[in-house]
């Protein structure tokens, strides 16, 4: 039986995810930024590409905090609505949090996975 705490379990995970989140596109938009105005001095194809992997990744940054945003909706509608004793809505929404909250640690993994391969692109041209 779900109780009005279970749901409650999820804030704090969520919470530090999204902080994580957040500050992986701040860290990237400043980058684009950078970039941007580099590639205006001096156009440069690598700058482009690099330019467009950011621009992906932020993308992907996007979804994984929208899905971690409906983590968060969907948790507390949970706890609403095991509060108002509507336990089979409750579990549904803690279901569909937890949907949602996995969804956003695969595209973590997913961007993960997009910005190593990055760095090792250009850890390797820095050997040639």
């Amino acid at each position: 039986m779900l109780d009005v705490t279970t749901p409650a379990l999820l804030f704090p995970a969520i919470s530090l995810l999204m902080l994580a989140y957040t500050n992986r596109f701040v860290t990237l938009a400043g980058l684009v930024r950078d970039l941007k105005a580099e590639h205006d001095k001096k156009p440069s194809e690598n700058l482009k590409r690099q330019i467009d992997n950011l621009a992906f990744r932020l993308n992907v940054i996007q979804y994984m905090q929208i899905m971690g945003a409906l983590a968060f909706f969907f948790c507390a509608f949970s706890m609403f609505s095991i509060f108002a004793h509507k336990t089979e809505l409750g579990t549904v929404m803690f279901g569909l949090g937890l949907a949602a909250l996995l969804l956003s640690l695969i595209l973590l993994i997913v961007e993960l996975s997009v910005s190593v391969k990055a760095l090792k692109l250009l850890l390797r041209n820095m050997k040639q």
